[in-house]
């Protein structure tokens, strides 16, 4: 008995020891996280309810009325929207239909997957510099179609400039998700499809009822990776256009830097914290859906 008890002694000592080892390893983590994300938050946070710096009276709301009530932010945030919604869906239906047809016996589709993943090996300093002699005033599209006598389009200046950004957003980023999307099929039980084609399911019932249902949680990765990618988009759009593009290219990014420019940093802290609780609204609501969807699965 006494043993017994000795050891257990020993064995919370070490636990204990374990903890504190553990503890003080964590330290340059958590310090790292406090000082480089929570403390930048909560001084956004405070900029956004004083009225500037310097005076730094309290004004609770007011910056974010201000912010709503500006033009430009809410062509920002229309722009914003328009993109993302088509883009997203865009790029996540088309990903994971290529990484369907590759995972079938396709000839030549190692070559395929090669190309699709070629856009992520590219400087995006190459990208620019490749859509702009495709897409300038004198460049290769306009050149194209003068043959069928179409007149000459600046496409960055019409209303066909935001269609030219979301081609450009999925050819960047439709091998990435590609890939998830293949590990993903590829992690579907086997003997499910086996016994479902042995009940008489066709392909687009295996797939739906199956493999989609398996794939929930990287559909849902994948979904948010690339709404945050939609609202990076401003980089590519900045090179292109700069500082105040057409109206359709005028992002949330744009309107932030511009801000950032005139040295307004309670509406930028204010715009940034109604964009950080969209996202996390938006994200909650995907977590919800996927949670209610794969629920039986994980089960």
């Amino acid at each position: 008995m006494r043993s017994l008890i000795k050891r257990t002694g020993k064995l919370n000592k070490s636990f204990k020891r374990a903890k504190r080892v553990s503890a003080l390893y964590m330290i340059p983590s958590v310090a790292g996280v406090l000082l480089f994300f929570v403390l930048p938050f909560l001084v956004v946070i405070y900029y956004s309810v004083v009225n500037n710096p310097v005076k730094k009276e309290f004004v609770f709301l007011d910056n974010f009325k201000a912010v709503i009530a500006n033009k430009a932010f809410r062509l920002a945030v229309l722009n914003t929207v328009k993109f993302s919604v088509v883009s997203v869906p865009l790029v996540v239906l088309l990903s994971l239909m290529i990484a369907v047809i590759l995972t079938a016996d396709l000839p030549g589709k190692s070559r395929i997957r090669s190309a699709l993943l070629s856009p992520m090996m590219v400087p995006i300093a190459s990208v620019i510099l490749i859509w702009q002699v495709l897409f300038h005033y004198n460049g290769v599209v306009n050149e194209f179609l003068s043959r069928f006598d179409v007149g000459k389009i600046d496409w960055f200046n019409s209303d066909y400039a935001q269609v030219i950004i979301i081609i450009l957003f999925v050819w960047k980023n439709l091998g990435y998700n590609m890939v998830l999307f293949m590990a993903a099929l590829a992690a579907v039980p086997a003997e499910l499809i086996e016994v479902a084609c042995l009940e008489g399911a066709n392909k687009w019932k295996i797939f739906l009822h199956i493999k989609v249902r398996y794939m929930s949680s990287s559909i849902l990765f994948v979904t948010i990776l690339s709404i945050i990618n939609s609202f990076k988009v401003f980089r590519e759009i900045y090179l292109l256009t700069g500082d105040y593009p057409y109206d359709s290219l005028y992002m949330l990014q744009h309107y932030m830097n511009n801000m950032f420019r005139s040295l307004d940093y309670q509406r930028l802290s204010a715009a940034a914290i109604l964009m950080s609780l969209v996202m996390i609204v938006l994200i909650g609501v995907l977590f919800i859906i996927e949670n209610v969807f794969g629920r039986d699965i994980e089960g």
